[in-house]
């Protein structure tokens, strides 16, 4: 699967592809810049302590790339590699075992629309092949997600990348919350605020194509198909349903409680017309969702 280059930010501030912070950092921020899950990563933590920030610091990057040999499809001896590899993955890491309880919530809220098993529709669609011998691996409601165990169908490939950014972003807030962070903006690829940017000020995030979001103590992730494009030039996102790479929608984003939520959400709503989103969003409260047309029109629901 080739690298998506999308610049993430943890701290006061922050910009990514589809969304941009309108504020100035703190000119005490840690800053540390590196990479995570085959993309650049920028860390910039605000703290009242800068000793102890410091040593967050240095358990947010263990912690990155703890996560990152769960999640991703970059390195051959992950654990989500092992797993599509052999199709059982025994004694699962706890977050693998979340993040895919995650993806059944996300899956049944869109109607199956987010659905992690089209990696091998995916990867045809990249490599220029004919992806129909394929879609009868897509499914992920054959998955078995145990406590010690996980089992893939036959033949079947998951990829994470829809929401495993959304997913780390929220242990990363976790783990700064615990350790006391305040007035922080936490983006590993999708953006989540602990309190807002003052006391008496949320954070202000911008989106491309136009508008802004204020967060505060919520999550935001932005899904955009026309930001990666596969060799005949559709969209990089599959319809599980058909196995075709389409897009309902220019850009969509949604505001929610949690990143992993968000991102898993704003990917499988993606493929959603108007009516579908709103009998969705019925039965998830706190989500928010603002969708972008060919046209550039912008449509709130929620």
């Amino acid at each position: 699967m080739p690298t998506i280059d999308r610049r993430r930010f943890l701290g006061i501030a922050a910009a990514f592809a589809g969304a941009a912070l309108l504020a100035r950092p703190a000119q005490a921020a840690v800053v540390w810049r590196g990479q995570a899950l085959g993309a650049p990563t920028e860390l910039i933590l605000n703290h009242p302590d800068p000793a102890r920030a410091r040593i967050l610091l240095g358990q947010v990057v263990a912690e990155l790339a703890r996560l990152e040999r769960i999640f991703t499809l970059y390195r051959d001896d992950s654990d989500l590699v092992a797993l599509n590899r052999k199709g059982v993955l025994a004694a699962p890491a706890p977050e693998m075992a979340a993040a895919l309880r995650l993806c059944a919530h996300a899956h049944a809220a869109t109607g199956g629309r987010f659905d992690p098993t089209v990696q091998p529709v995916w990867r045809a669609h990249a490599e220029g092949r004919d992806p129909a011998p394929l879609r009868d691996r897509v499914g992920f409601g054959r998955v078995v997600v145990g406590a010690d165990r996980i089992v893939l169908p036959r033949g079947t490939q998951l990829t994470l990348n829809g929401m495993a950014q959304g997913f780390i972003t929220d242990r990363i807030t976790d783990l700064l919350r615990a350790g006391g962070a305040e007035h922080t903006l936490v983006d590993m690829g999708e953006i989540r605020a602990i309190g807002g940017r003052t006391v008496l000020e949320p954070w202000t995030v911008a989106l491309e194509g136009g508008g802004s979001v204020a967060l505060r103590d919520r999550a935001i992730a932005t899904t955009e198909p026309s930001g990666f494009r596969f060799p005949d030039g559709t969209p990089h996102l599959i319809d599980p349903a058909t196995g075709a790479a389409r897009a309902a929608w220019a850009r969509l984003a949604v505001i929610a409680p949690e990143a992993g939520l968000a991102d898993a959400l704003s990917t499988g709503f993606a493929l959603a017309d108007a009516e579908t989103i709103t009998a969705a969003l019925a039965g998830l409260p706190g989500v928010e969702v603002r969708a972008l047309d060919a046209r550039g029109r912008e449509t709130r629901f929620g």
